[in-house]
């Protein structure tokens, strides 16, 4: 799975108009399944961001993780992190996970994550959706589990 983290001060997902899911201070996960991808890739990925350090101390140093200073996780599918543009100006999606994988893993991964921690907001599968957020450092990190 691709993961894209980004540590917010606070970070929403609207879908026609209406909010759907809202998190104050924690991490924004833009998520994509690939084709090859399982149940327990869903599961290191939530492992990981769950006791990723990136959140600072009393020093300043990033040393705390989101479950260490209670923070939310607000969860995204977006299948274009898996963009090919090596063969021209049109991005290959071919990379992603067909749509029905791609739903059963975010579930997989949601439903771990509500199981694992006290904040878990989302995005809708499939939307066409409008994300709003205000990066914190700026802090952005890229991840395949």
């Amino acid at each position: 799975m691709l993961a894209l983290i980004q540590r917010v001060s606070e970070a929403r997902v609207r879908v026609a108009g209406r909010t759907v899911g809202e998190i104050g201070p924690g991490l924004l996960v833009l998520v994509c399944a690939e084709p090859a991808d399982e149940p327990a890739h869903a599961e290191r990925l939530l492992a990981k961001l769950l006791k990723l350090r990136i959140f600072g101390d009393a020093a300043g140093r990033m040393n705390r993780s989101v479950q260490d200073i209670g923070g939310g996780l607000l969860l995204v599918s977006q299948f274009t992190l898996a963009a090919d543009t090596s063969g021209g100006n049109r991005p290959s999606f071919t990379n992603a996970a067909p749509p029905e994988l791609g739903r059963r893993l975010y579930d997989h991964l949601v439903e771990r994550a509500r199981a694992a921690h006290p904040v878990v907001a989302t995005g809708e599968f499939g939307a066409d959706m409008q994300v709003a957020l205000v990066n914190d450092g700026p802090v952005t990190i890229p991840l395949r589990v």
